[in-house]
């Protein structure tokens, strides 16, 4: 068994199931699906694969990583929810990791973390300002001055893990929380609600 601490990462904000298994600064094993849904019956399976190809056991690990997005609600609700089951079962902690810190980790050059959002627009995270979606003529026009960096679901994982290893000694962490950043797109359904009739009706 390593020792080094053992950090179990994994994702599920956008359309991937993504999960990798880090010791020190080296990544024992990671896996990553693309898959539009079915990621709340995909998620465990994955994660005991990556365990099993780590040689350890959900026992052995010392903290969870969990990428909160933004992305897709339910599936930041599907990992967001599982990190805080587990966490809770093994009595470790779980740090949430957000997309624009897991692209971050990666970049050589001047970017801005941009992760894809709905209607050809994408949520940035420009330095210095809060995150928030722009749309799709503000990127055009941005990318006239600065390249985005969007999201290698191959290195998620990984680096939502190795994040959270950095975050290991922080005395107070909280609870992995969902950044959604936008309102669901939920309407009130336009059926009026059904009448309760009384019993002598």
């Amino acid at each position: 068994m390593p020792s080094e601490p053992l950090i179990l990462g994994f994702d599920t904000s956008a359309a991937h199931c993504a999960a990798a298994l880090l010791s020190g600064d080296r990544v024992i094993a990671a896996r990553a699906e693309d898959m539009g849904r079915g990621q709340a019956e995909r998620l465990f399976p994955l994660l005991e694969q990556v365990l099993a190809e780590g040689g350890v056991n959900w026992a052995d690990l010392d903290a969870i990583g969990v990428g909160v997005g933004p992305g897709n609600f339910t599936g930041i609700r599907i990992s967001v929810s599982a990190a805080r089951g587990l966490a809770l079962a093994l009595d470790i902690p779980a740090i949430g990791v957000n997309s624009f810190e897991a692209i971050a980790l990666d970049l050589d050059h001047v970017a801005i973390p941009a992760v894809p959002g709905p209607r050809g627009q994408a949520y940035l995270a420009p330095e210095g300002q809060a995150p928030y979606l722009a749309s799709s003529d503000e990127l055009l026009e941005i990318m006239q001055d600065v390249p985005l960096a969007t999201p290698d679901t191959d290195k998620l994982a990984p680096n939502i893990a190795k994040i959270a290893q950095s975050r290991l000694s922080d005395p107070n962490p909280l609870p992995p929380a969902p950044l959604y950043i936008k309102a669901a797109d939920a309407a009130p359904p336009r059926d009026p609600a059904p009448v309760i009739l009384p019993d002598d009706a």
